[in-house]
Formats: structure tokens, C-alpha cells, sequence
């Protein structure tokens, strides 16, 4: 008897251009995230800098970093400026976002748009504003001391701090608490109002409860913002010895003549630990927040209430803040970059000077960094876009096995704060092999923000891919078109506002950065945010200012051309 082998092969899956494209997103967004982590993580392990030989396994970092006094320190005042920090960005961004939707404030609209300025402005630049308007040596300062014999606050101090940060990050609360605010069900309200309440009741026990979500999601996101924020410890903590977690990593790492890798990579891992926690918390509230819908699907139309006797003094209040805590900071930028030096007793015309925008503009180190800035914004722009949006239409409408892994993958670096990256960066380019041509250009950088903000433009283009119907997915596939046929010829034009809103917001977002910077420069490949910090190290507060100002004007030039030429949906204008 003669027995046959089966010699058929087991059919093999094809691969082709979809697969190609499905997978190599998949191993770009991989290698982009986990690039910076690996070798942090690893650091905090070993007994020497990642890129010397004959590495040891230790736990003598983590020893040494908690029982040093100093760490424990900067732990403490991080948790208290970011507690302080994000109670006063919250009160603000929810009486804002309440007063310029839903009352008759008087100037409403344009109070929603100063009050939002802040966000479009680095937390560097604002920073410095309010450094050289209240300061120690601040115009407004010194003109108190001249009248009064004193100045009544103290902006080196842990209040000043969270005063500041929490105003930088007051803008984010106002803009999800306004998004709520516009579609609460005025019946609630109205409600009220017939069982006789007044209209600040109404504000307080109505509206105000139903923006509990908005106020708490905001809440985390601005209470991790002010752990991993470096511009207000640097500026306003170090020259009085308040140190927090990332101006711990700083001086450690950067500034120090002989940098303890250890300790550096260390206390990383550790903010990076404290962040993930603070977003499976996040999660967790989310998870129970269908106790707050209102909203259902019949349309409704919100009422503006009155808020009679209170109009002119909130109008009053909210004006004094938009002047004080906004208008003025980033006025005296201006004023400080167009004179010699600042003196209440000194007429300003006598010192008045083009020479700080003279030197910036004319100098060719800082003319690299203006336009190594423009070239790294619209390329990583660009690119991260285009990345966003792959990994959006991979992980929302294709067939991949892992699909879902890549959804999580690409929201996972909302969880790693800039200076985190900046390191994670660092020490990559230092192990690599091949790495000495993106460290010599500009290619770390660009990966690095690319890295940073992909949630961020997932998160613009998502929202927009869900709401197109899979049943233009399937008439494509019916008539014969493949998947990338049908991202190409279908999806991606319906697609286009979303993309420019994504390209908007990481041009901006760019344009601002400066913790990333500051572990990555080198000579060639400077970037604003990195030559105002070397500015302000070397006390040259007039070129600070100068620079600032170009940075601003650079923002405004590109919101201009996104609104009118490029036409970006009016949710980011």
C-alpha cells in the first residue's frame, strides 16, 4: 500500500500594498513612543551614563533619590504649586466660561477671546511677561515701591508660582467648560426660574453642577500640566532656591557641569509614574460620567440669563483680571523689548530702542533659531498629521489584528510630560547606532514633538473620522477599490478639515515648545523656546522680550493664513 504525503502548503496571506502601509504606521508609531522610555527606564538601573561601557544593574538610584533631602523637597512643592495651581485655573476657567456663554455680561465675546490668549502663548512667554511686570524688579513693582515704600506681593514665592501657572492653564478649563456650557438643557435652568430662584442661584446650584465633568477632566489634565511644567519653577522658584520635580531634572541634568544620569533618569521614571496614575484616574471618572447627561436628542436652544444687579460687577471683575492677569504681562514684553532698560522715574521716550529686535534679526545664531523653529513646526506638523491620520484610519476603519493596541499606543505619550521625552531622546540618540545624523540636525527634534503631541492630533482627526459613516467604506470595496483606495479617494477629502485643524493646533503647539528643546540642542539646531531660555540665563531681558515678541507675531502671522487662506474650522479660531 502506497501512502501519499500531502505536500500542500497552508494558504499564505498576501502581502500587499494595504498591509504594507497598516503595519509600517503601526512600526513607526512603536519605535517614535517607546524610543524615549526604554532608555530612560533603563538609566534609572544602571550605575554609569547609558552611553559609557560595563553597566552594572543597581537600585542605588532609587536610594539615592529618595532619601535625598533636596528631591523630597522639590517632590513637595511640585504637589502643593500643582494642588494650588489647579484650583485657581479651574475657579477661573469655569466663571469664565459661565459669565462669556451664558449670562448678558456686557463685551462678552470679547472677554471669551482675551481671556483665551494664554493659550495660544507659551507658558515660557508668559512667564517672562509677568516676571518683568511684577517681579522683584517689575515695572509695576517698582512703581509700587516708589509710592508706597513696598511691594505688596511676592511672585518669588510658592503662591506666586501657582498664581502664575494656574493662569497659563485657566484657558484649557474655559474652553471644555464652554464646550459644556453651550449644550446644557435650558430647561434645567428654566426650571429653577419658574420655582423662583435668581439668576446667580441659578449659575451656582444649576449650571455650575452640570459642568462637573468639564471641570474635573480639565482639572486632571491642568493638575498634570503644572507637575511636568519647567517655565514658572525656572523663572520664579530657582533664583530663591524653590525647586520642584522638573527643575530638579534641570539642574541635574542640563545646567549641571557634571550631570548625575542616575539621579536624572530617575526621578523621570518616577513624574512619568506619577502622570500614568493621575490618567488611570481620569479614566476612572469617565467611566461614570453618564450621571451628568442632559442632553438628549430632543434640539434644544440655551438662554442667556440676566444677571440683573450683578452685571456691572462681574463686568468689573472679570474686566480687572483680563487687564491685569493677561493684557499687561504681554504688554510689558512689548514696552521692555522697545527700550534700553525699565525705570517708572524714566521717561520711556529717553530710552526708547530698536536695537534688541536689531540684534535678534541681524544676528545669524538667533536668525537660525527663528527659522529652525518655522522648519520644525511645519515639517513635524506635516508629518505628525500625516501620521495622525493613518493611525486614526488604521486603528478606527481597517481590519488589522492589532488595531486596538495602536489606539492605546498613540493616546500613550499624553502620559510622558516634554522634559520626560527630552530626556527619553537624549539618551537614545546617545546608544543608538546611526543616530549622529539626526542628533547633527534637525531630525531629533521633529521625531521628538512628533512623539509628544500625537495625541493631541489623534485627537483632532478621530472625532471627525467617527463621524463619517463605514458605509462609504463598503460602497468603495463593493465596486473593487482596496483599503488605501479608499482612504485616498473617499475618506481622506472628507477628512481635509480635520487635517487642517491637526496641522493648526501641532504648528502651534511647535512653535511654542521649549522643554523638549532644552535636552536635544546643539549647536546648528537652535529653536526659539531653547535660545530664550539661554537669554534669560544670562540676564538679557531685553533681547528676552524682543524674542518673545517675534515668537507671538509668528503665531498670530499662522493663525491669520489658517483662517483665511487654509480655512481651519472655526472650533480652532
Amino acid at each position: 500500500m502506497t501512502i501519499t504525503t500531502s505536500t500542500a502548503a497552508a494558504p499564505q496571506r498576501r502581502i500587499d500594498r494595504n498591509t504594507l502601509v497598516t503595519y509600517g504606521v503601526s512600526a513607526v508609531v512603536f519605535l517614535i513612543v517607546a524610543a524615549p522610555l526604554l532608555p530612560i527606564i533603563y538609566q534609572s538601573f544602571i550605575d554609569r551614563p547609558i552611553y559609557d561601557i560595563g553597566h552594572e544593574l543597581t537600585s542605588a538610584n532609587y536610594i539615592r533619590l529618595f532619601t535625598s533631602p533636596e528631591f523630597l523637597s522639590a517632590l513637595q512643592n511640585t504637589i502643593v504649586i500643582a494642588v494650588l495651581a489647579t484650583i485657581i485655573s479651574q475657579v477661573v476657567g469655569a466663571a469664565g466660561a459661565i459669565l462669556v456663554t451664558r449670562t448678558d455680561l456686557p463685551l462678552r465675546r470679547m472677554f471669551g477671546q482675551v481671556l483665551l490668549w494664554p493659550f495660544f502663548v507659551s507658558s515660557l512667554v508668559l512667564s517672562f511677561g509677568w516676571f518683568m511686570m511684577y517681579g522683584p524688579a517689575g515695572f509695576l513693582s517698582m512703581w509700587m515701591r516708589t509710592i508706597f515704600g513696598h511691594i505688596p506681593w511676592n511672585l518669588y514665592s510658592i503662591g506666586g508660582m501657582a498664581l502664575v501657572a494656574g493662569i497659563t492653564h485657566a484657558p484649557l478649563a474655559m474652553l471644555y467648560c464652554m464646550a459644556t456650557a453651550t449644550s446644557i438643557d435650558p430647561s434645567l435652568e428654566e426650571a429653577a426660574r419658574v420655582s423662583g430662584a435668581k439668576p446667580m442661584r441659578i449659575l451656582r446650584t444649576v449650571t455650575l453642577p452640570l459642568l462637573t465633568p468639564a471641570i474635573v477632566y480639565s482639572g486632571l489634565l491642568n493638575f498634570m500640566g503644572a507637575i511636568e511644567m519647567l517655565s514658572v519653577p525656572i523663572i520664579l522658584g530657582e533664583p530663591v532656591g524653590i525647586s520642584t520635580l522638573t527643575t530638579f531634572i534641570y539642574t541635574n541634568g542640563v545646567s549641571a557641569s557634571q550631570p548625575d544620569h542616575g539621579l536624572v533618569g530617575t526621578a523621570a521614571v518616577l513624574m512619568l509614574l506619577l502622570i500614568l496614575g493621575l490618567i488611570f484616574m481620569q479614566n476612572r471618572f469617565l467611566s461614570g460620567a453618564t450621571r451628568f447627561v442632559t442632553v438628549g436628542g430632543k434640539a434644544v436652544r440655551p438662554r442667556i440669563l440676566s444677571l440683573g444687579a450683578w452685571r456691572w460687577p462681574a463686568f468689573t471683575i472679570i474686566g480687572l483680571y483680563a487687564l491685569l492677569m493677561v493684557i499687561l504681562p504681554l504688554a510689558m514684553l512689548l514696552l521692555r523689548a522697545l527700550v534700553r532698560f525699565l525705570n517708572p522715574a524714566v521717561s520711556i521716550v529717553d530710552v526708547f530702542t530698536f536695537e534688541h529686535f536689531t540684534e535678534i534679526l541681524t544676528t545669524p545664531i538667533y536668525q537660525r533659531a527663528i527659522v529652525n523653529t518655522i522648519i520644525v513646526a511645519a515639517t513635524a506638523g506635516g508629518i505628525g498629521t500625516l501620521l495622525c491620520l493613518f493611525t486614526a484610519l488604521i486603528s478606527q476603519r481597517s481590519t488589522m489584528r492589532f488595531r486596538g493596541q495602536l489606539q492605546y499606543l498613540a493616546l500613550f505619550p499624553k502620559s510622558i510630560p516634554g522634559i520626560v521625552a527630552g530626556i527619553g531622546f537624549f539618551y537614545a540618540m546617545a546608544v543608538l547606532p546611526g543616530s549622529e545624523y539626526l542628533r547633527a540636525g534637525l531630525g531629533v527634534l521633529i521625531l521628538a514633538y512628533v512623539m509628544r503631541y500625537l495625541p493631541a492630533g489623534f485627537g483632532a482627526i478621530q472625532p471627525a473620522l467617527m463621524q463619517i459613516s463605514p458605509e462609504l467604506d463598503r460602497a468603495g470595496r463593493t465596486i473593487g477599490a482596496d483599503w488605501l483606495s479608499v482612504v485616498g479617494n473617499i475618506l481622506a477629502p472628507l477628512l481635509r478639515p480635520a487635517m487642517l485643524a491637526c496641522f493648526t493646533l501641532l504648528f502651534v503647539a511647535f512653535v511654542k515648545e521649549y522643554s523638549i528643546a532644552v535636552f536635544l540642542i546643539s549647536p546648528g539646531n537652535e529653536v526659539i523656546g531653547s535660545t530664550l531660555l539661554s537669554f534669560w540665563l544670562h540676564g538679557e531681558m531685553g533681547s528676552v522680550a524682543a524674542l518673545c515678541c517675534i515668537q507671538i507675531t509668528i503665531i498670530m502671522i499662522f493663525m491669520f493664513i489658517a483662517r483665511r487662506v487654509l480655512r481651519v474650522p472655526a472650533t480652532l479660531r
